[in-house]
C-alpha cells in the first residue's frame, strides 16, 4: 500500500513516526529514510528511532535546499537524493520491512532533486511485485498528481495556525 501525507501543515513526519510505532507495536520492522534533513541537524525522532532494534534509520539529505544558510550546489543535493532513493528501492524490494517511510520525498520531487516519473514508475512496479507485505509511507509538502493518483491513501495536513506566523522559531521537541 502507498500512503501519502501532504500539505503545508506541521505533523507529516510526526504522523509517519506514529505509523512506524504502530507497526513496531505489532512486531513489524520499519525502515525510515529522510530525503532532506542532514546529519548536521540532529532531531528528536532520529535519536529515538535509531535506538529501536527493529528500525533502520537513514538520514540522506544534505540540509534544507536553498534556505537556512544552504549554499551547496543543487547537483550535490540531487546526488544525495538519488543515493537515498536507490537505497529506498533496495530496501522496499528486499521485503525485510513492513513499513518503509520516505520522509520528505515529496519535497525532493518539488525541488527536482528526483524525477517524478522515475519515482512513480518504481512505486507502481514495486507495489505489484511486493504485494501487501510492505507499506510505503511518503511525506512532504506537495505531491505531483501522478503520485497522488497511484497512492492508496492520501491525507493532507492543513496549516491553519502556526507559531512561525508570529516569527516564533522552531523549538526542540516541537518541530525537531
Amino acid at each position: 500500500m502507498i500512503l501519502l501525507l501532504i500539505g503545508n501543515g506541521k505533523g507529516k513526519t510526526t504522523s509517519a513516526i506514529g505509523q512506524a510505532i504502530r507497526v513496531l507495536g505489532h512486531g513489524g520492522k520499519v525502515a525510515f529514510l529522510q530525503f532532506i534533513k542532514s546529519d548536521k541537524f540532529k532531531t528528536g525522532e532520529e535519536k529515538i528511532l535509531k535506538s529501536l532494534k527493529d528500525v533502520y534509520f537513514y538520514k540522506g539529505g544534505l540540509g534544507f535546499v536553498g534556505i537556512m544558510g544552504d549554499n551547496l550546489p543543487l547537483v550535490e543535493h540531487k546526488r544525495a537524493a538519488e543515493k537515498t532513493f536507490n537505497l529506498a528501492k533496495k530496501i522496499i524490494l528486499s521485503k525485510k520491512y513492513n513499513l518503509v517511510v520516505l520522509d520528505e520525498i515529496n519535497n525532493a520531487l518539488q525541488l527536482k532533486l528526483l524525477k517524478t516519473k522515475d519515482v512513480v514508475e518504481f512505486l507502481k512496479a514495486a507495489k505489484k511485485k511486493i504485494g501487501e507485505g510492505v507499506d510505503m509511507f511518503l511525506t512532504g509538502r506537495g505531491a505531483p498528481k501522478s503520485l497522488i493518483k497511484i497512492a492508496d491513501l492520501v491525507s493532507e495536513v492543513v496549516d491553519v495556525k502556526h507559531p512561525f506566523q508570529k516569527n516564533i522559531k522552531a523549538r526542540k521537541g516541537r518541530e525537531f
